[in-house]
């Protein structure tokens, strides 16, 4: 799989722009804030439905522009398949494949599937468990597009249940002075409380049944991601430590260590867990009004050794960690589909070491298509600018940095 042209109108800082791309190294060369990033991200947002920098499409479109325009030109197989998003703040974006209009914008998923690593991706080890949550679901899509609709679902489920929450909370708090939780006209407060748990209980089973799907499927990955993990660290750190990843559940706590554990149970199993343990935290669940038990109160858990990588790992074994993470993901899917990936590497080598920057260059040199930004040449390795072709971007421009045989 290879991008062969992709342009961009009103995106981020670009009125327009075309870039003509193909197999093998392609190197954008640039200053910082030349644009370089937004056109990687532009690839990522086709392959993704999203932005690896911000969450919101706002700030995707240019100033002063209504919309923007991605499209991008994939072949594989022999086939080529165009892609084109209109991005819409505020509104539905829209989508059409090989300019034919969808029904949803998700119909877009799996037809360019991108592995990106990015500086932000040091927030894979060092931040938050969203950031680790986000990388095992967004592998899940990239892997079977069917689970961003199961994704869309559970965070709508969610939603709606902690709403209830919060409304009904005060049902169950004991009431401040000269306070007390809000009736219907004639409702006493136990009948109000009866009502809101049977609305809360269709809620449990929704939140359970989708959540215990999406828990399967995490676990499933996780188990085939760990060996194309301990294998690309222990490539790019050139070390012999392990490093491993282990999923925390919030699932009641037998269930919890068969799954720290490795195993994985019955997607059954799970929903039956995750029905049990809200049963369990009812009461602190209703005090809080948030919900407390699934997927969004999980945790993958990444060690180097016998240490947990979080607090623990130096920057440069932070930055092989999460470096190993993205190019596990890669593995995987090259393993599953039966085809690569496009490889996007942006300003990555600027992080690395001599040692790591060689490593990883040999790592990438077999992968069919690999896009790279860089600000100055000597941050890519020397096999990798003489083995692809150079981009130089400036503001709002893209050409082919001439050869010596162009210069004649």
């Amino acid at each position: 799989m290879h991008l062969r042209e992709l342009s961009v109108t009103d995106f981020r800082s670009y009125p327009s722009a075309t870039v003509e791309l193909g197999p093998g190294v392609t190197v954008l060369l640039g200053r910082n804030g030349q644009g370089k990033t937004n056109l990687v991200e532009a690839a990522g947002y086709v392959a993704t439905l999203g932005s690896h920098r911000v969450a919101q499409d706002a700030p995707l479109v240019r100033a002063g522009a209504d919309s923007a325009v991605v499209r991008a030109t994939v072949v594989q197989d022999g086939h080529e398949t165009l892609l084109e998003l209109q991005i819409v703040p505020g509104r539905a974006n829209r989508a059409r494949v090989n300019r034919s209009p969808v029904g949803r914008q998700r119909e877009v998923l799996g037809h360019l599937r991108t592995v990106l690593f990015a500086p932000e991706d040091l927030a894979l080890v060092k931040g938050d468990p969203s950031e680790r949550r986000r990388l095992l679901d967004d592998l899940l899509v990239a892997r079977q597009p069917r689970w961003a609709g199961v994704r869309a679902d559970y965070e709508k489920a969610l939603k709606q249940r902690n709403t209830l929450l919060r409304q009904a909370s005060g049902l169950w708090r004991a009431p401040r002075r000269g306070q007390g939780p809000r009736l219907a006209p004639g409702e006493s407060v136990e009948e109000a409380r009866a009502s809101a748990s049977a609305t809360l209980a269709v809620f449990d089973d929704q939140l359970a049944r989708i959540g215990g799907a999406l828990v399967y499927a995490r676990l499933r990955l996780l188990r085939d991601l760990r060996p194309y993990l301990a294998d690309a660290y222990r490539t790019i750190a050139d070390a012999d430590t392990l490093a491993d990843a282990t999923y925390r559940s919030s699932l009641r706590a037998e269930v919890a260590e068969a799954v720290a554990g490795g195993e994985v149970p019955d997607q059954e199993e799970l929903v039956a867990a995750l029905l049990a343990t809200i049963e369990e935290v009812r009461e602190q669940e209703q005090q809080r009004g948030v919900s407390l038990v699934g997927p969004h109160r999980d945790e993958l858990v990444l060690t180097l050794g016998d240490l947990p990588a979080k607090g623990y790992a130096s920057h440069g074994e932070s930055w092989s960690l999460a470096l190993a993470l993205r190019l596990a993901g890669f593995h995987l899917l090259r393993h599953d589909l039966g085809t690569d990936p496009v490889l996007v590497l942006d300003d990555v080598f600027a992080e690395l070491d001599t040692g790591r920057r060689r490593r990883l260059a040999d790592l990438v040199a077999d992968c069919e298509q690999v896009l790279v930004t860089a600000a100055v040449p000597d941050d890519v390795p020397a096999g990798l600018v003489a083995d692809g072709r150079v981009l130089d971007v400036t503001l709002g421009s893209v050409v082919p940095r001439a050869t010596t045989e162009d210069r004649g």
